[in-house]
């Protein structure tokens, strides 16, 4: 960024432009420049970038049709990270990557929306309500515990533990901008789910016949214990199509449980960076200007704001929940559902493949083998808890 000069002149009043890497105003262009020349200047700085995410995505898509299982965004990330390396896109692709690794991923979660409906979420029943919750409580206590005993930095078990317990990829997606999450630690967390979940549509199924379950009970048991959809689509199917069609529906129930931890994250995001202002906010509001004792109610504002709390709820968490709204509402056509699917799958996709292209190596090296021994020990604690709370509720 190009900063201005100290001293008040008419030049750095009047002159700033945008910097067609940092997208930051510098001192080129009159401060007044027309919305449409900014916004102009804007998209030029972000096309280079942009488009080089949207290339590796349309060929990570390709892979994805040859090879249903592993979809199109795992690819898209895996590419980008050997153009990465390989390659190392310059400067001047930096502000599109960040642009597409950002917004496109916020934009993906909300058209994730359009494939819930809460009049199917209440057909899973209230039997399988304890497994789903369940498998997440203990997912998330053990990603925090087991994390710290092997030393995984916050941020990437944070990532390990929802996309283990909640839904793969579009967890990660949605807590990643919540918590401001590197890119690397992004990548790892979708490379160590991923491995899981094929691991997952290997055994899982194996399991299954060999614990004698039900299609309702094995249907839940992907549902709960496998990460991405086409994953528990790939487990179910092969154990049968009354599985699958229970899977799917346990597995876009649990898809809600994004809402309530990325409010959870974002309030402790929030309070993380606020530490220092809260620490002293009280003391400075304990008295009033006559040197009285202040307000309970001048110090509950000292500690949290109105526009701050509203702060804490992201906007595409917002527009998550309303297209779900709509869409059981049934303004959303049918025949539209699939289509939003995809574009949805593809968005991910982009943004995946730009989160790819802006890995850093050397954080990856840095963080070793612990985090891929944190992935697996949650996915055998998910499992073995999903199996052992069905024998408890009598589901299994």
């Amino acid at each position: 960024m190009t900063a201005l000069h100290d001293s008040p002149t008419p030049a750095n009043l009047e002159q700033r432009t945008w910097d067609s890497e940092s997208l930051q105003l510098g001192p080129l262009e009159p401060v007044y420049a027309s919305r449409p020349r900014r916004a102009a200047r804007r998209a030029q700085a972000i096309a280079p970038g942009l488009a080089l995410a949207l290339a590796v995505a349309a060929v990570a898509t390709v892979v994805g049709q040859y090879v249903p299982l592993v979809g199109s965004a795992v690819p898209g990330a895996l590419i980008g990270i050997v153009i990465a390396i390989v390659v190392k896109p310059g400067a001047r692709f930096a502000a599109g990557v960040k642009w597409a690794s950002t917004f496109i991923l916020q934009c993906s979660v909300v058209l994730l929306g359009a494939q819930l409906s809460i009049a199917e979420a209440a057909r899973v029943g209230l039997s399988s309500l304890p497994v789903m919750l369940g498998t997440l409580a203990i997912c998330l206590a053990a990603a925090w515990l087991y994390g710290r005993l092997l030393g995984v930095p916050g941020d990437l078990r944070t990532l390990i533990g929802v996309g283990t317990g909640i839904c793969g990829g579009s967890a990660i997606a949605a807590v990643s901008p919540v918590i401001e999450a590197a890119s690397a630690d992004v990548a790892y967390a979708i490379s160590t789910i991923f491995l899981f979940n094929i691991a997952a549509v290997l055994i899982f199924p194996l399991l299954g016949h060999a614990l004698g379950m039900s299609q309702q009970s094995f249907g839940l048991f992907a549902g709960t214990a496998v990460n991405d959809t086409s994953s528990v689509v790939a487990t179910a199917t092969t154990y049968g199509t009354a599985a699958t069609s229970h899977a799917v529906v346990v597995k876009l129930v649990r898809t809600l449980m994004i809402i309530p931890i990325c409010l959870g994250l974002s309030a402790l995001t929030a309070r993380r960076q606020q530490r220092p202002v809260i620490a002293t906010a009280p003391a400075a509001a304990a008295r009033d200007s006559a040197g009285a004792p202040a307000s309970p109610a001048a110090l509950a504002s000292a500690r949290m704001s109105l526009r701050r709390a509203t702060k804490l709820v992201p906007w595409f968490l917002i527009g998550f929940v309303l297209v779900a709204a709509v869409n059981s509402c049934g303004i959303i056509p049918a025949g539209a559902h699939s289509p939003l699917e995809h574009a949805s799958v593809f968005l991910v996709s982009v943004a995946l493949s730009a989160i790819g292209l802006s890995t850093n190596v050397t954080a990856l090296r840095k963080a070793g083998a612990r985090p891929l021994i944190l992935g697996a020990v949650l996915w055998i604690t998910v499992a073995t808890a999903s199996v052992s709370l069905q024998a408890l509720t009598g589901t299994l």
